[in-house]
């Protein structure tokens, strides 16, 4: 069928043009497959060439009570034929399932919106689960938006009759009629998926055909039902790109693939150790399915031996990896303080989630960044690199790698958990374009004899595989001396042994880029300087505020610890600094701290990522 654009004329078109981009919300019970029909969804978006970013929005509860507000799961998708940065600010479309995901999503949806709802799940027993007095779908509550209410749960339920399932395996095809009615809308191709299913059920072949079966009837509805009222076709062009092999990754993905990159580009064997917490627990997943690059991977008892596990790998010359959340890291405390002491190399990826504690378990934060930067016993610094996007993560992986190994330390690597779970476009490099930094293993006495904790330039000490002839050591957590590596107590050499780490560490500093302005000038009125996932709304608020005349400039830090030799005079070179973070200021804190400027909050705790709107109203009060 021709889409509405195709049938206008070219005065028409100008007139009404087509939108750069829609902001769609499936919404509905933890069990209605919401994050698969988002999921497909991006994927025949991706197909399609648009440009798309995602949100899975998951409940905290494994399996709270079905139809209630605490079980509702979302997943926000952001397409376009532009540049797409965030998952949107307030969806165009919202899919609600049943009256908890209307309850739960409905006021995010911009006015105008169109809701699509199913009708055969607005029965008195969800309304009051729900905590709806009346039907909203009847009481004109709902007026601020477009409304379009059918059953289509019944809908399913006819269209798979023939395969002779029972009600309950019937109607677990509705995400799949919801699907097919969302491939019409935007006028998407359904092949893809229908050969997706197939894999999917290729031992049950019968549901697979039930699952096709809905995905077509809900595609036909949309043909067919031709209502004059809201439900329209969108056709949204492909958005320009280089030339090169794409594919959608999450986060946990881009990590998991550069960590081996990093690794191949050290020529080391990867060890990861790794115990299960959302949001860290897909990197576990992935690497799993990596063992051909020489990649081991282990699920400890706990999150101790996750750490310890992979602090042994490094001991045996290996690339030493563990994963975790903020309670996770808060466990490994003592563990990173020894690979610390025993200058090794280690890998610590933390994938931020709300806290304090068990906190929020599915919602995302960047709450950890003191803990990251301080938060171990004695004087322990440690570099620490934070992803900004999905797709940024593969690059900040092998850069993690890159220092632990040059320079023997454990690195923490920043993520959260939208960027660990949300995906994007992402252009897979040409590796030949990535330099090698092979490790050169210590494997001979040198001249004057063995010393451990001799060191090079750059204050790394030699890396030696035990048993290496001649190179017998000791290592362990207790103070050890200068040179020698044999325990030493003395003050004298504590002070050195302190100094000499932190030392290697900030020299870091040297080994980096200097920072570069994301977007705008080197100087002006106004910075909002960010760090992480806030990077797209922070973007995309400065490039609109800018395209009105508006003098402010954004500055994202990946080397949050130690930073950029230059950061210090390019931030004096504005007249305010605004940082937007989703915790109670601890980037603002660590600028004022290290370079004595007057960095000013933006602060956002909810679980939920910044809108570019909110981002847009800090810059316009700052500049007033």
């Amino acid at each position: 069928m021709a889409t509405a654009a195709h049938q206008l004329t070219p005065e028409e078109a100008s007139a009404h043009p087509p939108a750069e981009s829609v902001v769609v919300r499936f919404a509905g019970d933890s069990g209605d497959g919401m994050q698969l029909t988002g999921g497909q969804f991006t994927l025949s978006t991706a197909l399609a060439g648009n440009d798309l970013a995602t949100f899975p929005d998951f409940p905290a509860e494994i399996r709270a009570p079905q139809g209630t507000t605490f079980g509702v799961s979302a997943f926000q998708i952001n397409f376009g034929s532009t540049d797409i940065e965030t998952a949107g600010d307030a969806p165009d479309v919202l899919v609600a399932m049943n009256p908890a995901a209307l309850k739960v999503n409905v006021n995010q949806l911009k006015d105008g919106g169109l809701i699509i709802a199913d009708e055969g799940e607005f029965g008195a027993r969800n309304l009051a689960k729900a905590g709806y007095d009346t039907n909203p779908l009847e009481d004109d509550s709902l007026g601020r938006w477009q409304l379009l209410k059918f059953n289509i749960s019944q809908l399913t339920l006819d269209a798979v009759k023939p395969f002779g399932l029972g009600n309950k395996e019937a109607l677990r095809c509705k995400n799949m009629w919801t699907l097919g009615l969302a491939l019409w809308m935007f006028d998407r191709d359904r092949a893809p998926l229908v050969q997706w299913l197939k894999d999917k059920f290729a031992k049950a072949p019968t549901l697979a055909e039930a699952n096709i079966a809905a995905l077509n009837a809900g595609h036909a509805y949309g043909e067919t039902a031709e209502l004059a009222g809201p439900l329209k076709q969108h056709h949204i062009a492909a958005a320009p790109a280089e030339p090169g092999l794409y594919r959608t990754v999450t986060g946990a993905e881009s990590i998991s693939l550069g960590l081996v990159a990093g690794a191949q580009l050290a020529g080391l064997p990867m060890f990861f150790g790794g115990y299960p917490i959302t949001p860290a627990s897909a990197i576990l997943h992935h690497l799993s399915r990596l063992k051909e690059y020489d990649v081991t991977t282990f699920q400890a008892e706990d999150e101790i031996a996750a750490i310890c596990s992979a602090i042994g790998a490094s001991y045996a010359g290996k690339l030493g990896v563990t994963s975790s959340s903020g309670p996770g890291i808060a466990l490994k405390g003592e563990a990173m303080g020894l690979a610390i002491i025993t200058e090794l190399p280690l890998v610590i990826v933390n994938s931020q989630r709300g806290g304090p504690s068990t906190g929020l378990p599915t919602k995302t934060e960047q709450s950890d960044l003191y803990q990251a930067v301080y938060g171990r016993n004695g004087d322990a610094p440690m570099p620490v690199i934070a992803a900004r996007s999905p797709a940024d993560a593969f690059d900040c992986a092998i850069e993690a790698v890159r220092i632990a190994t040059r320079y023997m330390t454990p690195v923490m690597l920043l993520t959260d958990g939208y960027i660990a779970n949300a995906a994007e476009p992402w252009r897979v490099p040409d590796m030949s374009g990535y330099t090698p930094f092979p490790v050169q293993f210590l494997e001979e006495v040198p001249d004057g004899g063995f010393q451990p904790y001799a060191r090079d330039e750059k204050l790394a000490r030699p890396w030696v595989k035990p048993g290496t002839p001649g190179l017998l050591h000791r290592i362990g957590g207790i103070e050890k001396s200068n040179l020698t590596g044999n325990i030493d107590y003395s003050p004298g050499n504590h002070q050195l042994m302190t100094d000499l780490r932190h030392d290697k560490v900030l020299g870091i500093a040297d080994d980096i880029p200097n920072q570069e302005v994301t977007l705008g000038e080197e100087s002006g009125r106004l910075a909002i300087v960010g760090w992480g996932s806030t990077f797209g709304p922070i973007h995309q608020a400065v490039r609109r505020q800018r395209a009105r005349g508006a003098d402010v400039h954004h500055i994202h830090i990946r080397h949050i610890w130690p930073m950029p030799k230059n950061l210090a005079v390019l931030l004096r070179s504005y007249e305010r600094i605004l940082v937007p973070e989703m915790n109670t200021g601890q980037l603002k804190t660590v600028l004022r701290d290290q370079f004595l400027v007057d960095a000013k909050p933006l602060n956002k705790v909810s679980g939920q990522p910044f809108r570019i709107s909110e981002i847009e109203a800090a810059i316009e009060r700052a500049l007033a």
